[in-house]
């Protein structure tokens, strides 16, 4: 069973830094991508940074600068780095993992999604 567990959320004030964690375990199948998305209240949850299998990187323009995604390939974890925080990026942060499986001796393969429960990221004015 994949389960993803988010830590290092919490209260910042504007302009201060705060590192996200991820670290997933019971992943059996290949990594596509790991990502960070959030959610703000009242707003759809959108992407914040994304790093693929070969190490590309993607970030929303609103981040680009500021915030730095990271991985530990060999521990399955991954880090969000969030640098010069602004109160618009207090919203709930989620850890997504990508995996492709295998399903036939034909290489047919389906590519699934894995979500952590969220860690609360506020920034204060």
């Amino acid at each position: 069973q994949v389960q993803l567990v988010e830590s290092g959320g919490g209260l910042v004030q504007a302009g201060g830094s705060l590192r996200l964690s991820c670290a997933a375990s019971g992943i059996r199948s290949s990594v596509n991508s790991m990502a960070w998305y959030r959610q703000a209240p009242g707003k759809q949850r959108e992407l914040v940074a994304l790093i693929s299998k070969d190490g590309t990187t993607k970030y929303a323009d609103s981040v680009k600068g500021r915030f730095t995604i990271s991985r530990d390939s060999a521990e399955n974890t991954q880090f969000l780095q969030m640098n010069s925080l602004k109160p618009e990026d207090t919203a709930v942060y989620y850890c997504n993992v990508q995996v492709r499986v295998v399903i036939n001796v034909e290489g047919a393969y389906r590519d699934r999604d894995y979500w952590g429960k969220g860690a609360l990221v506020t920034v204060s004015s």
